[in-house]
């Protein structure tokens, strides 16, 4: 009984001492820099998290969701309207094309033929086909781009930049 009670008075003694120790360390200049470093480290982490939790911040991280979803369903479009061009042969024919053009405008001033009518007609008829082929592809890309600009998620981005900067402005 007396072994048990000289171990627990030299456990609370030493629980004393250590927490003297402690005491005595927290007093030094460099550990109170760091604590009040961790106190304001803590102030500008709760004023963002408050800043987070307000009615704008979280419209604008709901706009930006959507904004994510709205990019993505573009990217999906254009990927479908290349894979239209590229199925339709539309790019491989107007390249074709050019190409043709090009190889019997090389040998217009190659010297080595003379022009004549059907010449002349041919080229004009490949450049005609050309031209709609290029028409066509840009048409693709124009509705897809008048489908995306029509999106409510395009039309908010600028809003929500401007109060995610004015937000920011708030918190720092």
């Amino acid at each position: 009984m007396e072994i048990s009670k000289t171990s627990k008075l030299s456990e609370i003694k030493g629980t004393f001492s250590d927490a003297a120790e402690l005491m005595r360390l927290i007093g030094n200049p460099e550990v109170m820099e760091s604590l009040n470093k961790v106190k304001d480290t803590a102030k500008i982490v709760n004023e963002i998290i408050q800043g987070l939790n307000t009615q704008e911040m979280v419209k604008n991280i709901e706009n930006f969701r959507m904004i994510s979803e709205s990019m993505s369903e573009t990217s999906g479009k254009m990927e479908n309207t290349m894979n239209h061009l590229r199925e339709t042969n539309v790019m491989y024919d107007a390249s074709d094309l050019m190409k043709s053009i090009k190889d019997k405008i090389d040998s217009f001033n190659d010297g080595s033929e003379s022009i004549n009518g059907q010449d002349v007609r041919d080229v004009s008829i490949a450049s005609k086909d050309m031209m709609l082929s290029v028409k066509d592809m840009v048409n693709e890309i124009t509705l897809c781009i008048e489908a995306s600009k029509k999106s409510v998620i395009v039309r908010n981005v600028n809003h929500t930049i401007t109060e995610v900067a004015d937000i920011s402005k708030m918190v720092t």
